[in-house]
């Protein structure tokens, strides 16, 4: 039986049954705003692109090759755009518009009540109009013609086409496709990048635990010698490059600013800040990515290696075009909604991110009156620069009215009585577009840099590599220099609104920043022709000109990427070739085994009463190489030991102080608290550590599982209303890698690479997806590259136009509407 008639077997009992036939998900609350399934969703079983459309930017192609991806080819820019935009909205169309209703609180208009603190929090926050403040900058730039064509073929595709299956399982049709909208992405993508409310909880624990304690739990900086820049690469004012970036004359002083941990304002209301919290990224969002010169390369040219840590979900969230115009040959992934590739490739060069883990939010505490109409500021008090009521129409229930206010720093967010303002970078008119689509353009390093000028958020780790032989890593985005009382400080504390404290100069939310208070683009962390580099989200440089953050991943990643690559390049010119850096990515050694097993094998066999199945693991354990496979009984005990031996140390302490897991502090943490810390005055550490064993050996056995595969499966990978139908969800696969591992799965919170590739510059390139190209239900390609991107066998990511065109994009014949 094929997999198109399987699906279609999936559709028919499930029409058979009804909307009954989903009523046995684990989600079955929101089934009251899914209309009756009929007849009407055979259409979507029926999606296929026409063998011409008309375009009325002019003539392009479209090849599709064995995966799905779409190979663009046009004389015009805005032609191969539209025909872009056509594609986009013919594999992805649902995606596109869920993830825009979030972002403009719009969910619950055909959801339902479910939805409402996120429509809430969105509306609130005010997205949409940072989107359209930034489709203002963007559309008289060279970019915003190019969005424009982009979202006219969108809407060409929403209208010619039948509506994917999920339209007709909720029972609305979307609304036409906006450049705003597509601004309304970058928004999105760079919340989760940057959106942290970090110093809230920080402030939190200060204030339950103490300031001592919570400097000792949460450090600003981990005691690790792996930060990406070891000091060694030439800087922008050293060697080649230099001249791109001179004349700007900014420089900005090189302060010793303060730092407290939970220093400012009191701490924000536990519930606010929990609220909030909920919000933010899943836990461990992030991303690899290094880049080694031509002389540690076979083929003498560099090669860079990138896998971002996003959520993990079906369809992907990258979405995988090539376009070949006379400007420009590029191919790699973008976002849905996003016209221009993100991280890939062109003729002549590759660029890859990861997250640079930068502070370029704040939060704000005011002197509000009683009435709520004014807040205190610069010693007066001001009405807030807009106040109004926003309704949130909601399916099945009563619209919900919310009042929207902000000040001069930003949104004012309330919840319960509670309020706390905040600034983000993202709140005001971004130029990212502008330099994503001249990153397609680019011919070389100076090109690459001038356009890295407009890359304004997210903040991230930039890895590029060009045809000439060089290199580059540049910290992108807008870092803010906050200053109280004309000191500059930190960012890491809660902040007196009303006393004017963390001020950013020349930050306009909701409109256009001059962005003067920010650290000048030359005295961002870089390096010209780094000889080999990596990047794994731990901090940047260990003493920065300026502040950056202090919300850096463990090392544990990065560490492991720079020992194989310096132990690799150490063997000599041409030491690494493609094949090498693929099989880094698949690496699943887990550095905290070996910093948290030993002490627990001796803490077993140390017992006065041996325990035979606390033996037995132990000893599994103690044989055990540390990697986390899918076949492994001691992987899988390690997995599940570790989340019990966190609570059982943590768990008293922030329970008397209110506070929750999500509160508890970082594995490099827990492998280094000393036998005497505090949190031991219950029980010693290895007690604690035995007793996490047995109740892990409790939860496998009640559970069945034998090795980490049957635990660590693709089950997160879910679709966003898999609850509901769980015939969209992929198949459930087990999984090798962990939290910790190069190869990043989490399968608590459905995050991890999310998009692997390998590049050359101007040479062979390969990639793949953790599920499909395609978002369409019935098409071949909704997750033909599943068991691939397990096992990291990656595909050919070819230049250029390939095959027989599938698609004529044509322009109007005379006499034509």
């Amino acid at each position: 039986m094929t997999r198109d008639t399987t699906r279609r077997a999936v559709l028919a009992s499930v029409l058979a049954a009804g909307s009954a036939g989903l009523a046995a998900s684990d989600a079955a609350d929101l089934l009251d705003s899914f209309a009756p399934l009929s007849g009407e969703a055979w259409d979507a079983a029926d999606r296929s692109l026409p063998e011409t459309v008309e375009s009325p930017h002019g003539a392009a192609t479209v090849a599709r090759d064995e995966f799905g991806v779409p190979q663009i080819e046009a004389d015009e820019e805005p032609a191969a755009y539209f025909a872009v935009g056509y594609c986009q909205a013919f594999d992805r169309l649902f995606a596109m518009d869920l993830q825009r209703r979030v972002m403009r609180g719009r969910l619950s208009e055909v959801i339902g009540e479910a939805t409402l603190d996120s429509d809430e929090f969105n509306v609130a926050m005010g997205f949409a109009d940072a989107a359209a403040a930034t489709w203002d900058a963007v559309a008289e730039t060279r970019a915003g013609p190019l969005v424009e064509a982009f979202a006219d073929g969108v809407n060409a595709a929403r209208e010619d086409l039948p509506l994917p299956l999920e339209f007709e399982l909720i029972g609305y049709e979307p609304e036409p496709w906006t450049p705003v909208d597509s601004m309304l992405m970058e928004k999105q993508i760079s919340w989760t990048l940057t959106g942290s409310f970090a110093e809230l909880r920080r402030a939190l624990v200060a204030d339950r635990l103490g300031s001592e304690r919570a400097e000792t739990l949460f450090p600003t900086r981990y005691d690790h010698d792996d930060p990406i820049l070891d000091g060694t690469e030439t800087r922008l004012s050293e060697g080649r490059g230099a001249e791109s970036l001179r004349g700007a004359g900014e420089r900005a002083p090189n302060p010793e600013a303060t730092s407290n941990v939970g220093g400012g304002a009191d701490p924000v209301d536990p519930e606010l800040t929990d609220w909030l919290s909920g919000f933010e990224s899943p836990t461990g969002v992030g991303s690899n990515s290094w880049v080694v010169s031509g002389e540690h390369a076979a083929s003498g040219s560099p090669i860079v290696a990138y896998d971002p840590h996003l959520s993990l979900q079906a369809p992907p969230l990258w979405y995988e075009q090539s376009v070949d115009t006379p400007e420009r040959s590029v191919r790699g992934a973008t976002f849905s909604g996003v016209p221009f590739v993100i991280a890939g490739a062109n003729d002549r060069g590759t660029w890859s991110f990861t997250n640079l883990g930068a502070d370029v939010l704040d939060c704000y505490r005011y002197d509000i009156d009683e009435a709520g109409d004014r807040y205190e500021y610069d010693g007066e008090w001001r009405p807030f620069e807009v106040d109004e009521r926003e309704t949130i129409p909601v399916a099945g229930g009563e619209d919900r009215e919310v009042r929207v206010r902000r000040t001069v720093h930003g949104p004012l967010i309330e919840r319960e009585d509670q309020t706390v303002g905040v600034a983000w970078t993202g709140h005001t008119a971004t130029r990212t577009t502008v330099a994503i689509e001249a990153y397609g353009r680019s011919e070389g390093i100076d090109d690459l840099l001038d356009a890295t000028r407009n890359f304004d958020l997210p903040t991230q780790n930039l890895v590029y590599a060009d045809a000439d032989g060089r290199t580059l890593y540049f910290a992108t985005g807008k870092l803010p220099i906050r200053r109280t009382d004309g000191e500059v400080v930190d960012g890491d504390r809660v902040f007196d609104g009303s006393a004017g404290e963390g001020e950013w100069a020349g930050f306009e939310p909701f409109g256009e920043s001059s962005w003067e208070g920010f650290v000048p683009f030359a005295e961002k962390p870089h390096a010209i022709d780094p000889d080999a580099l990596s990047t794994a989200n731990q901090r940047p440089i260990d003493d920065p000109i300026h502040y950056v953050g202090v919300d850096y991943a463990t090392p544990y990643r990065g560490a492991r990427i720079a020992d194989r690559l310096e132990g690799t390049i150490d063997g000599g010119e041409g030491s690494t070739d493609p094949d090498f850096h693929r099989a880094l990515q698949n690496d699943v050694r887990d550095g905290r085994g070996p910093e948290l097993v030993p002490e627990l094998v001796a803490a077993v066999r140390d017992r006065d009463d041996p325990d035979p199945p606390l033996v037995d693991a132990a000893d599994a354990l103690d044989e055990w190489n540390y990697r986390m496979r899918r076949d492994s009984r001691a992987a899988l005990l390690f997995a599940r030991y570790l989340p019990k031996f966190r609570e059982r140390v943590f768990e008293p302490a922030f329970s008397d102080g209110g506070l929750g897991e999500s509160y508890y502090p970082s594995d490099w943490t827990l492998a280094r608290l000393p036998d005497d810390d505090p949190l031991f005055e219950g029980g010693s550490r290895g007690d604690l550590a035995a007793a996490a064993l047995r109740d892990a050996l409790d939860e496998i056995g009640e559970e069945g599982w034998e090795t980490y595969g049957d635990y660590n499966t693709t089950r997160a990978m879910t679709h966003p209303l898999g609850g509901e139908a769980a015939f969209l969800n992929y198949d459930e696969l087990s999984a090798d890698g962990s939290p910790a591992t190069v190869k990043n799965y989490r399968v608590e919170s459905a995050v991890g690479s999310s998009w692997r590739m390998v590049v050359r510059p101007g040479t062979d390139a390969t990639a793949v997806l953790p599920g499909g190209n395609s978002g369409d239900y019935f098409s071949e390609h909704y997750d033909d590259q599943l068991r691939r991107w397990l096992g990291n066998d990656q595909r050919p990511m070819p230049l250029g136009a390939g095959g027989e065109p599938a698609v004529r994009f044509e322009p109007p014949t005379e006499g034509s509407q």
